[in-house]
């Protein structure tokens, strides 16, 4: 009886530790997928400088990593649903890093680049559902801090991937894009060898014990609402992400050094922001946060058309990370709370598509700014945070928490 009592609580702490170590591991298998779709918009300014690409164009390219993406993610989510399919994590990450690698080698063949971004889209397709739902199963019952680890990788991936890929194309030309193979072919192997562990602990059951999958009901009209607020911040994300770069050396007169680290500063405050709001949605509760991130993102989006100078400039983009990135990893949680008997199909259209839907509207905006301006073009994007603050405001909590 000694001897249980002391090894019972030893095995929960071990069982636990672990299950910190693989979330960390998610996290950075996160960090490597999206450090592709990051590094894209610092690359677009070496792409128009050598290929003469418009708006529309460039936009284009961040248009094939969303279409694959978007098109292919709710399939990989429903794949997730009915048996766990590990394997999605490597091939997710390889697939995300090498496709992109290679855009740099055909910077006059622009169909030959489409079909490069498609491949990365491809691998962001397979990561995000299968590594959302498993990070879900390994969070424990503080979900919204375990799940801000997760969702912290792909911030920082958006952040690294500027840093990463800007020096690159600066010393090695177009070619240095093949760098960014690197670090998904060194995360490739690590998932290799830990998913089978990583696997089998996410299927065991927390202390407590979980519902049985035939218990648990689906709030499809909840969920259907909440994808208003998802596809509204995606579209904004997209575009920052897409045209920041541009806005930084077209219309601030920076170089295109300085467009890369403009990014990465405004990911960089994205990761302070996610993990805020992941302990924020263990304190005050995900419906809380999420309505005062879109209070925060009205004025942050409106101001950044508006000010011209490079000081205040950087100075928007702090609260601007904070209003898109606050409630990310709440909006995340929630939707897989409104489809409990569907954590995959739910992290797919949340955390995947969520992100990439955003960049099949890019190439329009891209049209606008060719015709009227690129800040005119940033002016369109100010309707949607009240579109999302709707949705926060008026979304009920889900049932079953």
């Amino acid at each position: 009886m000694f001897a249980r009592a002391f090894i019972f609580p030893l095995i929960l702490y071990n069982r636990s530790s672990m299950k910190k170590k693989y979330l960390l591991i998610l996290s950075a298998a996160h960090i490597f997928t999206d450090m592709n779709q990051g590094a894209l918009p610092a690359i677009l300014p070496f792409l128009v400088a050598a290929g003469g690409l418009k708006y529309a164009q460039v936009a284009g390219l961040t248009f094939a990593v969303a279409l694959s993406s978007s098109l292919l993610q709710p399939f990989f989510g429903i794949m997730a649903d009915k048996t766990s399919k590990s394997w999605l994590l490597p091939i997710g990450v390889l697939l995300g890093g090498s496709g992109l690698s290679l855009i740099g080698f055909f910077p006059n063949n622009y169909w030959l680049m489409f079909m490069v971004a498609i491949v990365s889209g491809l691998g962001v397709a397979a990561f995000h559902p299968e590594g959302a739902r498993m990070a879900n199963k390994l969070s424990g019952k503080k979900k919204g801090g375990s799940m801000s680890i997760f969702s912290v990788g792909g911030n920082l991936g958006f952040a690294i991937g500027p840093l990463l890929a800007t020096p690159a194309l600066l010393f090695f030309g177009l070619r240095g894009s093949v760098i960014l193979a690197i670090p998904a072919l060194i995360m490739f192997v690590v998932i290799l060898r830990t998913g089978p562990a990583m696997t089998s602990l996410s299927h065991q059951p927390e202390e407590g014990g979980e519902k049985a999958q035939g218990t648990l009901v689906n709030e499809w009209k909840k969920f259907l609402w909440l994808v208003m607020a998802i596809v509204s911040r995606s579209i904004i994300f997209h575009s920052i992400n897409t045209f920041l770069p541009l806005y930084w050396v077209n219309v601030l007169q920076q170089s295109k050094a300085a467009s890369g680290m403009a990014l990465s500063f405004l990911f960089f405050c994205g990761v302070a922001a996610t993990v805020t709001g992941g302990h924020l949605a263990d304190r005050i509760g995900l419906n809380n946060v999420v309505k005062i991130g879109w209070i925060l993102l009205i004025p942050s989006l409106f101001l950044v058309t508006m000010i011209t100078d490079v000081v205040g400039a950087r100075l928007i983009l702090i609260p601007l990370a904070f209003g898109l990135h606050l409630f990310n990893t709440p909006m995340v949680l929630l939707g897989q709370k409104y489809l409990p008997a569907n954590i995959g199909f739910a992290s797919g259209i949340t955390m995947g598509l969520g992100v990439s839907i955003g960049g099949m509207t890019a190439p329009l905006i891209g049209n606008y700014a060719d015709i009227y301006g690129l800040v005119p073009a940033l002016k369109l994007l100010c309707i949607l945070p009240f579109i999302g603050a709707l949705v926060a405001f008026t979304i009920k909590p889900p049932k079953q928490s």
